[in-house]
């Protein structure tokens, strides 16, 4: 085997391809990344860990076909490394040589007869805006568990009925949820599936600057893999397996106490306020008419208290949340106001956006999260 091709696009393959290597995969050949060389001028790199797989197409001057296994991670590495030239790269018996300038490299290579199978990409169920994706990916998967012993709330469901997508995430402490629209292969499309949110969230990233995403789901007994692809860039990943809970179901049917306020200033006063706060101590919001009133910290602790303007329906309330949980359903509004929609000061609060003080609530993505009870 033996390419040439350009150092930058060489580095973007790699690194993009090398991501979801795992730290510590159960046989050495799942740490490589498979590289083929095509006579046809096309480099395929490839990676696969018997969940996530990722596979990159990149042109090259292609002077001797073949396939070889090496290091996802050290060759990600080396080829960011490498100075801003040409990348020449050939075997030599067991080793895979790299070439770049003055700088020369050599890898072992893997058994690649040994490396699984890819997985082929699901069949086309539609094409979404990335622009649109990466957004509502993102507001989504704040809300997302992290507790790996919790699978099932590492999860992103994904509900699709015809020309519209619900994303739901939750951690038990709060509740995202975005509706967005896309152009199905079939408008008759009826779809669920639990993705990942870890891997929703990488390829929201890198793929949702390529203008489309394709996404696909397979179906048999039941949806198992999903698909992506965008740029010459494909990653399918296997499902999360269980009866995601009924979350929906959460979000209050009305809200007897609503507050308005602008958001940036909202998030700036909460992330000063939140410098006093210790770990695991939450943030006050004390609603009334015309104010809100942020503090934090108590009695011979450091305390932060500032006063915002806010516009209020109904009688006075305070609540208290995480500091961390309130600026990332802060952070994930996109609207210069948010409407916070309260039904009792220990209930879940329901946080919306809107685009003026007087404005109309926007129902296209909700943050519901649950409050810290206090003392009085």
């Amino acid at each position: 085997m033996r390419f040439r091709v350009e150092r930058d696009v060489l580095a973007d393959a790699v690194t993009w391809t090398a991501r979801t290597l795992p730290t510590r995969p159960p046989a050495p050949v799942l740490a490589g990344v498979r590289i083929e060389a095509s006579s046809e001028g096309t480099l395929s790199l490839s990676t696969f860990d018997y969940e996530v797989s990722a596979r990159s197409e990149i042109p090259a001057d292609v002077s001797e076909s073949g396939t070889v296994l090496v290091s996802g991670r050290l060759l990600a590495e080396i080829s960011r490394a490498l100075p801003n030239k040409p990348v020449d790269v050939s075997v030599d018996g067991s080793k895979v040589v790299v070439t770049c300038g003055a700088s020369r490299f050599t890898l072992l290579t893997m058994p690649v007869e040994d490396y699984p199978a890819l997985p082929a990409m699901p069949e086309l169920s539609g094409t979404v805006s990335g622009d649109e994706f990466t957004h509502a990916v993102a507001q989504v998967g704040v809300a997302a568990s992290r507790d790996d012993t919790l699978p099932l709330l590492t999860g992103v469901r994904m509900e699709i009925e015809g020309e519209n997508i619900t994303l739901l995430a939750t951690d038990r402490y709060r509740l995202a949820l975005r509706e967005m629209t896309w152009t199905p292969a079939s408008p008759s499309i009826s779809q669920v599936a639990l993705v990942r949110a870890r891997t929703l969230n990488d390829v929201a990233k890198a793929l949702g600057s390529s203008g489309k995403v394709n996404m696909g789901l397979s179906t048999g007994a039941g949806v198992d893999l999903i698909g992506f692809e965008a740029g010459g860039r494909h990653t399918t990943s296997q499902l999360v397996d269980g009866d995601y809970p009924p979350v929906r179901r959460l979000f209050p049917d009305e809200s007897p106490i609503r507050a308005v306020v602008a958001t940036s200033p909202l998030i700036e006063a909460a992330k000063r306020v939140a410098l006093v706060a210790e770990r695991n101590t939450p943030i006050r919001l004390s609603f009334s008419e015309g104010q809100v009133v942020l503090d934090a910290g108590q009695g011979d602790d450091a305390q932060a208290s500032e006063a915002l303007e806010a516009s209020l329906d109904g009688e006075d309330i305070s609540v208290a949340f995480n500091p961390q949980f309130l600026l990332d359903g802060l952070g994930a509004m996109g609207t210069d106001f948010v409407r916070l929609g309260f039904t009792h000061p220990n209930k879940p609060v329901e946080f919306v956006g809107q685009e003026s003080l007087e404005g109309e609530p926007s129902t296209g993505y909700r943050y519901l999260l649950v409050p810290i009870r206090f003392a009085s």
